[in-house]
């Protein structure tokens, strides 16, 4: 594993579901390439699909119509970023109900990482997420 903080990988992805497997293929490779265990890079790609989920189905793109995503390793593990056009209301656990058929994005995401956290601006909104190795 890793454990130097280094450079940040960005993907500029299509405000589209098809993004969702894509960044989770590329953070796949490139964690393999960190020599991160297998438990570690599931969990980041099950995070990192839920924030690109999260953003295509609530939010706006980038005015490019596209999303940003980006990691990195950071102390205690690696960073993930998505950043896209933003919504009428903050990324929240919403607290679904246990038979609701959806809404449990965040709080998947709340499991799986250290600590997760968003930042607005009048341009965009982005959502990180530090996961321990």
């Amino acid at each position: 594993m890793a454990t130097s903080v280094g450079s940040t990988t960005t993907i500029r992805l299509p405000w589209a579901p098809l993004s969702v497997s894509v960044a989770r293929r590329r953070l796949q490779e490139w964690l393999s390439q960190q020599g991160e265990s297998v438990d570690f890079i599931e969990d980041a790609r099950v995070v990192v699909s839920e924030l690109v989920s999260n953003s295509v189905r609530h939010a706006q793109p980038l005015a490019d119509g596209s999303i940003v995503v980006a990691w990195r390793m950071a102390e205690p593990g690696v960073q993930l970023s998505v950043t896209d056009g933003g919504a009428e209301t903050m990324p929240r656990n919403v607290h679904a109900p246990p038979l609701a058929p959806a809404g449990r994005g965040i709080a998947i995401v709340e499991m799986l990482a250290h600590r997760w956290w968003a930042e607005r601006t009048s341009s965009h909104c982005t959502v990180h997420a530090l996961l321990r190795a």
